[in-house]
């Protein structure tokens, strides 16, 4: 079978919106050079499209227009590698997912053990933040949610007020693992260990039969540090316990 109908049968059984790159028909094409002519031929023919160098998708089309790959797709290369989990989406990338906005960012935010340059795919921007615990399965929900306290006041067209509610929310509705949220969070900044921790004593009775201790955490801060994240008391009642202003 010639290299060009090897690769369009191969492409034809892939997802659309799946992003691939030259290294999925290596293997069986030993032509790096055969391989990205055959791909650049199909972009210009509309059948697949470019979404960066070296990467390429299966556009989907719709009434509502010609479909990209999701924010995951875009970025999966960047999340794990040869199955190890290295990264997880946060900030914009889960501000909307999780309900604090309505908007929907171009910027894709990735937490990673360490720093790395921002980049940019089609019309994704792609920024990272360090993320000093271990990143696994299990606790990539629980920093998701560190990180959006930690960046509480970047939330677009969001009050901090209002995402706090939004935190406490998510945090009824949920029902975490409150002592691996604290356990957590104590490698993160103080403020975000103070907002935590003024939420959780909050929400406390709530969960009197999960209980969870947020003492160990509150011994972590500096007794007369002032954390300035303009909340109201309304809105948290407990944050003068914290120091937050």
């Amino acid at each position: 079978m010639k290299i060009t109908q090897y690769i369009k049968n191969k492409i034809e059984r892939l997802p659309k919106g799946y992003v691939f790159t030259y290294d999925d028909f290596i293997g069986e094409v030993d032509s790096v050079e055969a391989i990205v002519k055959a791909l650049n031929r199909m972009v210009d023919a509309g059948t697949i499209a470019k979404l960066s160098k070296g990467k390429y998708y299966k556009p989907e089309e719709t009434v509502f227009g010609t479909l990209g790959p999701d924010r995951r797709e875009v970025v999966k290369d960047l999340l794990e590698k040869n199955g190890k989990l290295i990264g997880y989406l946060t900030g914009y990338s889960i501000y909307n997912e999780l309900g604090f906005t309505t908007q929907v960012s171009n910027t894709i935010q990735i937490g990673r053990a360490k720093p790395r340059p921002a980049t940019k795919r089609g019309r994704y921007k792609i920024k990272f933040i360090v993320q000093k615990n271990t990143i696994t399965k299990e606790n990539v929900p629980l920093l998701q949610l560190l990180d959006v306290i930690r960046y509480i006041k970047e939330i677009p067209d969001a009050s901090i007020d209002n995402s706090c509610q939004r935190m406490i929310a998510l945090l009824r509705e949920r029902e975490p693992d409150f002592n691996s949220l604290v356990r957590l969070v104590k490698n993160y900044p103080p403020a975000t260990r103070a907002l935590l921790g003024a939420i959780l004593e909050y929400v406390s009775d709530d969960f009197i039969n999960n209980p969870f201790n947020i003492t160990s955490l509150k011994n972590t801060l500096n007794p007369i540090t002032k954390y300035q994240l303009k909340i109201s008391e309304s809105a948290l009642p407990t944050k003068d316990h914290w120091n937050i202003i």
